[in-house]
């Protein structure tokens, strides 16, 4: 089985960048632990999607292992939509109005 097609919002790569820099102007070595963490996590969803528990209006989430982030992802008709890499803490469910019909839908 191939891996699906992955794509992120706008949004959700400013938030990769954002935590990136964060964690980079307090330590070299977390940031680049939180993109390769990223980077694994966006693996796993693509090889299979439909394994990580469904989440709200229907998402399915990834909990990232050592940093306070969630992947927010729906499956879609060509691949996977991440829709936010979103901080544990910070405004709960914020992501939601980000959520459009899927394309070809």
């Amino acid at each position: 089985m191939s891996a699906a097609r992955v794509e992120l919002t706008p949004e959700a790569l400013r938030e990769i960048d954002d935590a990136f820099e964060w964690y980079f102007e307090r330590s070299l070595q977390a940031a680049e632990g939180f993109v390769g963490e990223a980077a694994s996590a966006l693996g796993l969803i693509a090889s299979a999607p439909s394994i990580w528990p469904h989440f709200e209006a229907g998402t399915r989430r990834y909990v990232l292992r050592r940093f306070p982030y969630s992947i927010i992802y729906r499956e879609i008709e060509d691949g996977i939509e991440v829709i936010a890499v979103a901080h544990q803490k910070r405004r709960p469910r914020y992501w939601r109005g980000r959520l459009v019909p899927k394309r070809g839908n």
